[in-house]
């Protein structure tokens, strides 16, 4: 193995993001090194990139970004379980627990976890640590990039599904924001037999996505008349759940003004505005809900590679291309920029 490899590297002071020679790291006790096949771009790392999230708790000059990975185990540290072998296929949890509050050890996840290419080292890199508890073994059938987007693209979207709206089968759903979330959540929604499931996006391209993925009924948010269309998809009863993945403040009274009673408003996508209702007398008559949601569980991720183990899901059409780790920044510049639209770009060594 060489001394030094690839990364790519955002400077924390002054935003600059570029891919640069760092020494490979040696994994210390309880750690494996992970030969990185695959890494998702996210939009939180272009929003680390750009300033719209600051790096918290972390004293390092410069971070490697990138929680999307999958790999193979490649040097095995001191103190790591005898069941981890070199050549291990594995995808990477997102993040790791602190490891010492009251909540880990009873290994549920808590607000002091540390999130991969946030607070520590991440993905977008030939190699990367991970602690040996993070680690998600993958079938030899799923492939690369399809298993490093689980952790996130797909598993965001299916606890805020399962887990914070508690979606039932035959309950209406609509998804506002058609991304790298949104597209996940439509095919989830439909794999959990939520019906109808109507997708909103403005961009033609978007809602023709949504289509391919799962979508009942795909409305432009802008049409004049799209609370008619929704309540005539509902049979005039309204949704039983509105999902936000765009982070976009002005969606909150769009939906709740086609939530049905006892509905339910989850916020997804993240967004720094306040979170305003106009109708608030309304949203407590009908007994509406509002939540937040952030990230999964560890147990998520594990249940999705079990779901593809066993064929129940498929991310194929989830790939919208592949990039050389090279050429990170061009990747960054075309997810920023929409270039043709992708669901997730994929980085690979």
């Amino acid at each position: 193995m060489e001394d030094v490899m690839l990364a790519g590297r955002l400077d924390l002071t002054t935003l600059d993001f570029a891919v640069e020679e760092v020494p490979v790291p040696v994994p210390g006790p309880g750690e494996v090194l992970v030969a990185v096949a695959a890494a998702g771009v996210c939009l939180s790392d272009l929003h680390l990139i750009d300033g719209t999230l600051r790096v918290w708790q972390n004293d390092h000059p410069k971070l490697t970004l990138g929680h999307e990975v999958s790999g193979t185990v490649a040097v095995i540290g001191p103190d790591v379980p005898s069941s981890v072998t070199v050549g291990r296929r594995v995808i990477l949890q997102a993040g790791q627990s602190c490891g010492a509050c009251e909540l880990c050890v009873r290994q549920r996840p808590c607000l002091n976890g540390r999130t991969r290419g946030v607070h520590y080292d991440g993905g977008w890199a030939q190699y990367a640590l991970a602690r040996h508890d993070t680690l998600v073994p993958i079938p030899d059938h799923l492939p690369f990039d399809q298993a490093a987007i689980i952790p996130d693209a797909v598993s965001t979207p299916y606890a805020a599904i399962m887990s914070t709206a508690q979606v039932r089968p035959a309950q209406s759903v609509g998804v506002w924001g058609i991304g790298g979330l949104g597209a996940h959540a439509v095919q989830l929604l439909r794999f959990t037999g939520a019906a109808p499931i109507i997708a909103i996006d403005p961009l033609p391209e978007a809602r023709a996505r949504a289509s391919t993925f799962g979508a009942d009924l795909t409305l432009d948010p802008t049409a004049a008349d799209f609370t008619d269309r929704v309540l005539t998809a509902t049979t005039g009863r309204g949704l039983d759940h509105a999902f936000d993945f765009a982070g976009t403040p002005t969606i909150h009274d769009q939906a709740t003004k086609v939530l049905g009673l006892s509905g339910t408003l989850v916020l997804v996508g993240l967004s720094n505005g306040p979170l305003t209702l106009t109708d608030g007398i309304g949203f407590s008559v009908r007994n509406q809900r509002l939540l937040g949601h952030f990230g999964s569980t560890p147990e998520d991720v594990e249940a999705l590679v079990a779901l593809t183990t066993y064929h129940r899901l498929d991310f194929t059409n989830s790939i919208s291309a592949h990039i050389p780790l090279t050429n990170a920044t061009d990747a960054v510049h075309q997810l920023a920029t929409r270039t043709n639209n992708p669901i997730r770009l994929v980085l690979i060594p």
